[in-house]
């Protein structure tokens, strides 16, 4: 399934180059709302919350009345998830504020600790395991975070068999390749096909519907943005 991608920053629909270099903006909402009307969902971030710099609350708002969506950016809280539920969305994104120290014993593994499973559990007993997607981003191999400015020491297949039992879909996100349209490592999603049985949906470089297919029949769910924004993929 392709799931087509609207990024917001400052109140425009955006496209970043690995989540930093500015490639696309576009402000006619009714033209792409219209386009995106016919997938079954759509994948909305608010990037100014993500980097801690504002928040698009109103679009957002706007946005889900219109098309079925899963949202994310800057999730913290339960209550965060909550609110977006409330205004429309139909499944929540958390993904930084899974990742750090939780207050366990000295004992607890260190890997363990580098998940925050306490809270994990929490937004599932909160929210219901159905609202939630978590979010599992790479740079270099490593899961990043908070705007993927910050690493933290753990590859993705370890992160998900850890927080697998308390959602119900897996985004994960290759920054390496994210708004250049070189392609997705293939051999990574089937890695982590491997790894969960939970829904599985990746992004970073997707270029064309060949590859969607491909990802397809691993199994996988294809978020796009750049290839549809620039016309490689029909919207």
């Amino acid at each position: 399934m392709l799931i087509p991608s609207i990024d917001l920053m400052g109140g425009r629909i955006v496209q970043l180059v690995q989540g930093e270099k500015l490639a696309l903006s576009f402000d006619d909402f009714e033209y792409w709302l219209e386009r995106f009307s016919k997938y079954p969902l759509v994948q909305l971030i608010d990037l100014d919350a993500a980097m801690r710099q504002g928040e698009n609350a109103a679009l957002i708002t706007m946005i889900c009345r219109r098309l079925p969506c899963q949202v994310g950016g800057g999730l913290r809280t339960a209550e965060d998830g909550r609110r977006l539920l409330d205004a429309g969305a139909r499944r929540v994104i958390y993904g930084s504020s899974l990742f750090g120290a939780d207050p366990e014993p000295a004992a607890t593994p260190r890997r363990h600790k580098l998940i925050r499973l306490e809270f994990a559990e929490a937004l599932k007993h909160s929210l219901g395991e159905d609202s939630l997607c978590f979010a599992v981003d790479t740079k270099a191999g490593k899961v990043a975070v908070r705007g993927w400015k910050e690493h933290v020491d753990l590859g993705p297949e370890e992160a998900v068999t850890w927080l697998e039992d308390f959602c119900a879909a897996f985004l994960y996100t290759h920054v390496d390749t994210e708004g250049t349209m070189q392609g997705f490592p293939l051999d990574v999603a089937a890695i982590l096909r491997a790894t969960t049985g939970r829904q599985l949906i990746v992004a970073g470089g997707i270029r064309g519907m060949d590859e969607v297919k491909a990802l397809d029949a691993m199994g996988v769910d294809a978020v796009a943005g750049m290839a549809v924004y620039s016309g490689a993929l029909p919207a």
